[in-house]
């Protein structure tokens, strides 16, 4: 036993000295820079990378092995040496423990790597400069992996002794420090217009060991001219390795970063991230994030220097196999009361993503977040916008998002069905049902429809009338501002269907709606509009065409059965001057973009008929026949109502440039019978109309008795001013023409008294004597003509 322990000592001397000897002999008579040829061809076999070493090589050997590199650069393949070089640093060193070697332990007590210079680019068509660098290496593995290129005669490079084919010994192996620092990651997407660098990027990490956690640092500032930004990033973790399952766990990952983006705000952009655990197992390429906690503080020029605040849980799962990804249990919180909620699952991840999921809102003040983002809404109810939830499903990909079995709530409407939409906002389409929806709460106050108070009012007084029976469009704008967003219909593809139980707008209550739309290529159209209105019917169509210039705006409207006086008292905020039922045809077009432009280029044509109604605040009965018994100086005993009662009024209307002309209005009043013709000026708001009233039935009491001959004289009416005025101010008895009619009938009257006597006197003078001598002086019936002549006389 003591000859064996002997023999092992000597054996051990003998070891150490040859080691001593071998160290001396390659620290003194080998240079580790003759290696730089053999390098430098052995890195552009492997890679295909130009690698220039301009640095010396140096190493050490105890108590351990190291090996340091300085001022080495690396090109790409047909990479010109004028161009920045793909990768490059300042100085590298490796050095590992001699001691565990002799184990068969890897113990690396230091890395590092100081100075790095590595450049991305990605070019127009999405390609980066490295991906030449992945091919050169996967060909290259896929050469050693091929049975060809294998010599089995041989033992693998890997396999130790008495191991078989495809075997490997173990190697454990542990860092004691990594340390890269003084670096620099450029990069740039030129398909993205992205120009961003990584500068003074640091890492730092001790005790690596695949037996144990160990602690990771990264910290980097960020600086971009493409978009302009300048940041700062620092993440911490704990993290292990499975080195032959090729997972790597990361523990407890914070990373604290924050940013200053010039053209979006002055204050710094605030972002915090917190995992719980994330795994990336890259043998099957899959990655999980469990407990993820995302905190932002961010700032807008339009919050007014107030950060908006959000945070953001969810667990991530991806699978780059399956080209797959899910972000499950999703809760997204913040000021103002934001509640979001749901899941996301993505697809496509390696050519064109899609996605799907489901999202649950919770009822929150859009009003706050608009006012936040400094777009004060000026509704007439300044509780509009005050609460706004909803649910549903949805898919989508980078243009494009769906929502299906949407189930939305805003305020007191509530909404189901379907809406899709472009993130360019260039296309959309919906299919919605609802309950009830208010326009009017959401159209600015009247009187701020412009910015100038009254006249606002005024201009929408002026016009409700013409909108009551269609003859105007009903339209929410102010004089002077462009009514429809030109740019973007013009662009604008969609379809779409809307039906709500009742609907709100410009005063009109309708119920049982129904909408359709369509549009492209320039062209919107609102291809049906039905609805019941007013214990009747509307049914309207319109059509834009945005590619003429000026725009070209088209329009029909039904109305059916309307019961008139509470429609234009509901549209125009005061008493009709008439009830009855309206029935309605008109088409009418336009052209230009203006409340004021639609007006003077407005023109169509209208029928108008109602009937059982009467004009209000109005009798012309009682002052036709009062006029009439203070002619024949009598007075009227009858009481009378307060309105005229009519069985009809019809008037065909034709608007030219803005002005309604109308020659056919007839109004039919119990025995007298009104007609009238004029113009209504849309452009001025001036009224010019004259009308006529005549008793037709003098036996019919609704009116009065009168004289037979004074059923022959027409009572004028006059009817001129401004639609600002109330209607009871438009019209009255023109006098100077009513006297001239009673000229009229005097001398008319007159005449006929003449003609009386002068029949009487030629009834004496011209005896049948007399007639016989003329006859036979002039001719036969000389005498009854002559006697004719001298009646027209007096006709």
């Amino acid at each position: 036993m003591k000859g064996l322990v002997r023999a092992l000592l000597a054996a051990v001397g003998v070891l150490g000295i040859l080691v001593v000897v071998a160290v001396v002999y390659i620290t003194t008579f080998f240079d580790p820079n003759d290696l730089k040829p053999r390098i430098i061809e052995a890195v552009k076999a492997q890679s295909g990378l130009e690698l220039s070493l301009d640095g010396p090589l140096s190493w050490s050997f105890y108590p351990r092995i190291g090996v340091s590199v300085e001022d080495a650069q690396a090109w790409l393949p047909e990479q010109s040496h004028q161009s920045a070089p793909f990768v490059g640093f300042d100085r590298a060193e490796i050095s590992v423990a001699f001691a565990p070697l002799l184990t068969g332990d890897v113990s690396v007590d230091g890395l590092i790597l100081d100075g790095m210079r590595l450049n991305l680019a990605r070019d127009d068509q999405g390609r980066g400069n490295w991906q030449v660098l992945l091919d050169r290496l996967a060909q290259s593995e896929s050469r050693e992996d091929s049975p060809e290129s294998r010599d089995v005669s041989q033992p693998s490079a890997s396999k130790g002794p008495g191991l078989k084919q495809g075997e490997s010994q173990p190697v454990a192996f542990d860092i004691a420090n990594v340390q890269v620092a003084n670096s620099q990651v450029h990069y740039v997407d030129r398909q993205r217009a992205l120009d961003v660098t990584l500068a003074n990027l640091g890492l730092k990490s001790s005790n690596v060991s695949p037996q144990s956690a160990f602690p990771v640092q990264l910290s980097f500032d960020v600086d971009g001219t493409e978009p302009q930004l300048n940041g700062k990033v620092q993440l911490k973790s704990q993290m292990r390795m499975d080195l032959a399952a090729g997972r790597y766990t990361f523990e407890g990952v914070t990373l604290d970063g924050q940013a200053m983006l010039p053209e979006l705000a002055e204050q710094a952009q605030r972002l915090n991230l917190k995992v719980a655990t994330l795994v990336a197992d890259t043998q099957v390429q899959q990655y999980r994030a469990n407990g993820l906690q995302l905190g932002a503080s961010l700032y807008h020029p339009a919050m007014q220097e107030a950060p908006l605040s959000l945070d953001l849980k969810a667990n991530v799962v991806a699978d780059l196999r399956a080209h797959t990804a899910a972000l499950n249990d999703l809760a997204l919180t913040g000021d103002d009361g934001l509640d979001l909620s749901g899941n996301v699952d993505v697809a496509d991840l390696d050519s064109a993503p899609t996605y799907q999921g489901r999202i649950a809102l919770a009822p929150l003040s859009l009003r706050d977040w608009l006012t936040r983002f400094g777009i004060a809404p000026n509704s007439a109810d300044d509780q509009a916008l005050s609460a706004l939830s909803l649910t549903g499903s949805f898919s989508g990909n980078g243009q494009r998002i769906a929502f299906d079995d949407l189930d939305l709530t805003l305020d007191q409407t509530h909404l189901k069905g379907s809406v899709g939409a472009a993130f360019d906002g260039r296309a959309v389409d919906f299919d919605l049902v609802g309950d009830r929806l208010d326009l009017d709460r959401y159209l600015p106050p009247a009187d701020s429809a412009d910015g100038k108070g009254e006249n606002a009012a005024a201009a929408d007084k002026s016009t409700a009338w013409l909108q009551t029976i269609g003859i105007a469009p009903a339209v929410a704008a102010a004089e002077g501002a462009q009514l429809l967003p030109v740019d973007w219909l013009s662009s604008l593809r969609q379809e779409g269907h809307l039906a709500l139980d009742s609907l709100t707008a410009k005063g009109a209550k309708l119920t049982d709606v129904d909408l359709k739309s369509s549009g492209s290529g320039g062209r919107q159209r609102i291809d049906s509009l039905s609805a019941n209105l007013y214990g009747g019917s509307l049914k309207a169509s319109s059509a834009l065409d945005l590619g003429q210039t000026p725009i070209a705006l088209s329009f029909t409207e039904r109305f059916q059965g309307v019961d008139l006086a509470p429609l234009y008292a509901d549209v125009s905020g005061k008493m009709s001057p008439l009830r009855g039922t309206l029935n309605l045809q008109g088409d009418f077009d336009s052209r230009t973009n203006t409340l004021d432009g639609l007006k003077q280029n407005l023109d169509g044509q209208a029928a108008l008929k109602v009937t059982d109604g009467a004009m209000l605040d109005v009798n012309i009965s009682r002052q036709l026949c009062t006029a009439v018994a203070t002619l024949s100086g009598k007075q009227s005993q009858r009481e009378w109502s307060d309105d005229t009662a009519f069985d009809r009024l019809q008037a065909s209307v034709t608007v030219t440039d803005g002005v309604a002309h109308n020659d056919d209005l007839e109004v039919a009043i119990p025995g007298i019978a009104v007609s009238g013709k004029g113009d209504v000026n849309l452009v001025t708001s001036r009224i010019d109309y004259r009308a006529s009233a005549r008793f037709v039935d003098t036996a019919d009491q609704a009116a009065c008795s009168v004289n037979p001959r004074l059923a022959k004289v027409d009572f004028p009416i006059r009817c001129q001013g401004s639609l600002d005025d109330a209607p009871g101010q438009w019209c009255g008895f023109d006098r100077e023409a009513f006297q001239q009619s009673l000229g009229s009938l005097a001398t008319s009257e007159a005449k006929r008294k003449a003609g009386d006597r002068v029949d009487e006197v030629l009834d004496d003078k011209l005896d049948d004597k007399t007639r016989q001598k003329i006859d036979d002086k002039l001719g036969e019936g000389a005498s009854e003509k002559i006697g004719n002549k001298i009646r027209d006389l007096f006709q």
